[in-house]
């Protein structure tokens, strides 16, 4: 059975946590002692009905205010699939969260609010979910209900955010109206809504199609860990641990170890304790060499005719989530995939406006939620690929030195 990762994202008040509370409600998804403790609670807010916003708003703080604050990671499943949901804020300071929910999934919902259409969070939620690729849109009507479930309000709404979609080059968006609170389209068609010819939610998403790790293209293994037990029965034993982000390996490739520049050819690979031909992206696996070669954490195992970029000056385009300013000239360590490396931050050609994906030129320093496009200078060489030509292998963040914390996430230009 496969897995979607999904995220929803809206404005402030357009129904996320209800939405996600009926989504687990309705496909019972929730256990029978959940449902009783979100009972006892709805009863303490006076809520007349289950309040099924509590279901994620999990934080004290979020409860008080009626909104959503952190990231908050859902499980659930039908005969069909698994799904894993990110309920994110809408606010526009908690967007460094926003990005982070967003970086792994491969479906966004947008939720619209039917009273206020298209508004300037439903925009910069659009231009966040273009800038990361996410390559599946639903955009979701909500509180139909409220605008007596009007074809012509939805028609109105859909028509605004197509044009914001080809503006973006959004790839797939697929368009819903649905009550959250009244449950209209999300597990079963509405017969409030029959003038709406689509899938209800739930069925849908078991049939968008799930991104699958690229088999095909270029061959990208990071070492994760050197096995060496150096015990009598294992003598000679050298292997190469880590997950394959992309491509495929089989035994007797010619392979390059970067950065160093070493070659060899691969001798054998272990998946699960056991040899195999071949092995593909998204299989963690150990790789064994002819020639021992000195190989270390962090160190890139790639096929000799699918070379990545190799340098130590790059651009990024830059989430900054730190509290603290980045300034030009900043120390930082950069991870990019098991390897990490000291760096600089050399400057900062524009912050762009999410909302508008206007340049605003030369910015002095970048502040928390702020996304900006910079250069980084790193110690020693890095080998990788921009983002938008193989996302595995175009991340990275930034680590403070002092404190061990995230400050940045990174995609590789």
């Amino acid at each position: 059975m496969d897995l979607l990762r999904f995220i929803t994202a809206g404005s402030v008040d357009d129904g996320k946590s209800t939405f996600i509370g009926r989504l687990l409600y309705d496909s019972k998804n929730i256990l029978t002692d959940q449902l009783e403790a979100l009972m006892r609670q709805s009863r303490t807010t006076s809520y007349a009905d289950i309040d099924l916003a509590l279901l994620t708003d999990g934080l004290r703080a979020e409860r008080e205010q009626g909104i959503t604050i952190d990231v908050a990671y859902k499980y659930f499943s039908t005969p069909k699939r698994k799904f894993i949901i990110a309920d994110a804020p809408g606010h526009i300071q908690y967007t460094r969260n926003m990005i982070t929910g967003a970086s792994n999934s491969d479906c966004i919902i947008i939720l619209i609010d039917a009273r206020n259409g298209v508004i300037e969070q439903t925009r910069r939620h659009s231009i966040i979910a273009s800038l990361l690729k996410i390559p599946h849109v639903v955009v979701a009507v909500n509180k139909m209900d409220i605008v007596g479930y009007s074809q012509e309000v939805y028609e109105n709404i859909i028509g605004d955010y197509k044009k914001l979609a080809a503006e973006l080059g959004l790839p797939d968006v697929y368009y819903i109206p649905i009550s959250a609170l009244k449950g209209d389209n999300i597990i079963e068609q509405s017969a409030d809504l029959s003038w709406f010819n689509g899938d209800p939610l739930l069925t849908h998403l078991e049939n968008v199609e799930v991104h699958k790790a690229n088999s095909n293209g270029p061959s990208r293994f990071s070492v994760q860990y050197v096995i060496r037990p150096q015990a009598e029965e294992h003598h000679d034993y050298r292997g190469y641990a880590g997950r394959i982000s992309s491509g495929r390996y089989k035994k007797g490739d010619s392979v390059q170890i970067l950065p160093s520049g070493f070659t060899s050819v691969i001798k054998a690979i272990e998946v699960n304790r056991k040899e195999v031909e071949e092995a593909f992206a998204g299989q963690s696996v150990v790789i064994h060499l002819e020639e021992n070669i000195d190989i270390s954490r962090g160190d890139a195992i790639v096929k000799t005719d699918e070379q990545p970029r190799i340098e130590n000056n790059f651009d990024v385009l830059l989430c900054w989530m730190d509290n603290q300013q980045l300034t030009p000239g900043n120390k930082y360590i950069l991870q990019h995939g098991s390897r990490r490396v000291k760096a600089i931050v050399k400057d900062i050609a524009y912050k762009l406006d999410v909302n508008t994906l206007e340049q605003q030129p030369s910015p002095a320093s970048a502040g928390l939620n702020d996304v900006i496009r910079a250069t980084i200078k790193t110690a020693e060489p890095l080998s990788f690929d921009s983002y938008q030509n193989l996302p595995a292998n175009g991340t990275a963040i930034l680590i403070d030195q002092t404190s061990n914390m995230t400050v940045g996430a990174c995609l590789i230009q």
